[in-house]
């Protein structure tokens, strides 16, 4: 850290509980997000910003005239250029000293666990259950954390998940691969501030997990209703009998709710190819 540092992150050097040494654990991390949409552009700005040291941000999507509503990263010059690429150059201008690599392709599972492997934690900004249960995979895999948010109408969730540490619940523990499903934005529609509140608060449980600062909030799910302006939380265990993390630790605890979300009840789709 140099004195342009000193300078930059002064505010956060203040904190007690950041400290040049919280500083310079963000300089030090790389961080990998999967889509650039309300999530994603609402998140990545304050990733870049708070300076950590690497982020990775895929989307293979362009912006078209029905993001504007809410992804406000983008602007009507925007229009029909890749996500990726154009949040990668807005990233670039608000903080030259991040390196930021834009990924707009379609990623395949064996491309997405490299990623993963590759990085301190993941944020899931995506928009549809596969890539959801893809990524999980992954993490999971890799033992990578994951902080999962979705946003559809005027509800939203948050969740932290950590396969790095033992007899932790993951994504399929809570939502089923057989059972849950999504409910899109473009069919239900989504309040327009809600993506930024859901993604800012992501980039907040992202940002002080790199730091090791606040409470693990791993096991449990928050819940934020727009309209009424609060809060849920709601705690839940590892399943044990979970298709995804159930044989890698000791198998011990039970799952104490099952959270349908307005976002999650269309038919399955291939998990096979993820965004």
């Amino acid at each position: 850290m140099d004195d342009r540092d000193l300078l930059r992150y002064s505010r956060h050097l203040l904190l007690d509980e950041i400290g040049i040494e919280g500083q310079q654990k963000l300089l030090d991390a790389a961080v990998l997000v999967i889509g650039c949409g309300g999530l994603g552009a609402a998140a990545l700005p304050f990733l870049a910003a708070a300076g950590v040291g690497r982020l990775m941000i895929a989307d293979d999507d362009t912006i078209d005239d029905t993001n504007l509503q809410r992804q406000t990263a983008f602007c009507e010059a925007d229009i029909g250029q890749s996500k990726a690429e154009v949040l990668q150059g807005r990233l670039n201008a608000l903080n030259s000293r991040t390196q930021i690599s834009a990924l707009n392709e379609r990623l395949s599972e064996a491309r997405l666990l490299e990623l993963v492997q590759s990085v301190d934690l993941v944020l899931d900004c995506c928009d549809n259950f596969a890539t959801r249960q893809a990524v999980n995979r992954a993490c999971v895999a890799a033992r990578t954390p994951l902080v999962s948010g979705a946003a559809v109408r005027f509800e939203g969730q948050i969740a932290v998940y950590r396969p790095d540490l033992p007899d932790t619940p993951c994504y399929a523990c809570l939502f089923d691969g057989e059972s849950a499903n999504d409910g899109a934005c473009a069919v239900f529609g989504v309040f327009s501030p809600l993506v930024g509140i859901i993604g800012t608060t992501q980039a907040a449980e992202a940002l002080k997990l790199l730091m090791g600062i606040g409470a693990n909030a791993s096991g449990e799910l928050l819940l934020y209703d727009a309209l009424a302006n609060e809060w849920q939380r709601l705690a839940f265990d590892k399943n044990p009998a979970c298709r995804v993390c159930g044989h890698r630790y000791t198998q011990k605890g039970r799952l104490k709710i099952f959270f349908q979300t307005a976002f999650l009840f269309a038919n399955p789709v291939n998990q096979n190819i993820i965004y």
